[in-house]
């Protein structure tokens, strides 16, 4: 709502409030003009794809996603440059985080923590290419109860799909 109130304010008086250095986000980020850029423009690939992903994206997807958006100046993006622009963001609550599934980085931009629970289910579907099966699951020594609470809630998140024919699980951000 302060966000709201402010742009509303600034668009009233003709002041842009990404376009100087020195201006709310800078000051309230911390960062100076790349970050906090980046940051907002993190911000905006990750809400736009969030419908497909639930929330999750390789940061090797969102460098190129913010590759194609911007043109000349965001085609140096890397990731340790998304690490610490979404280190800045976290001062605005916990929305975006950096997590890991398996040898992949993947952006959180949901809020809420991924238990344990969840980040083994991802590790194990990034091996195969973001499917995820019971069976896997079980072979880990799970029981019944604890593979339903976690694909239930992962479901419930959307951060992963059902095929109903073939009983698999899709994490769409792990899609080979």
């Amino acid at each position: 709502a302060v966000v709201s109130t402010q742009s509303t304010g600034c668009s009233k008086i003709g002041v842009d409030p990404l376009a100087s250095s020195k201006g709310f986000w800078a000051q309230l980020l911390g960062v100076g003009d790349f970050y906090y850029e980046l940051g907002v423009q993190i911000v905006e690939v990750c809400l736009a794809t969030r419908p497909t992903n639930g929330g999750l994206i390789t940061v090797e997807e969102l460098c190129a996603k913010l590759g194609k958006s911007s043109g000349k100046t965001r085609k140096d993006v890397q990731s340790d440059d998304i690490g610490r622009a979404i280190a800045k963001l976290s001062v605005l609550g916990d929305g975006f985080k950096i997590v890991k599934a398996g040898k992949q980085q993947l952006v959180q931009s949901v809020p809420g923590e991924l238990s344990m629970d969840h980040t083994t289910a991802l590790d194990v579907a990034s091996k195969y290419g973001g499917q995820l099966t019971i069976e896997e699951l079980e072979r880990m020594g799970w029981p019944e109860l604890r593979i339903k609470s976690t694909l239930d809630n992962l479901l419930d998140q959307s951060m992963l799909w059902v095929d109903e024919v073939n009983s698999t699980y899709w994490v769409p951000a792990l899609f080979k």
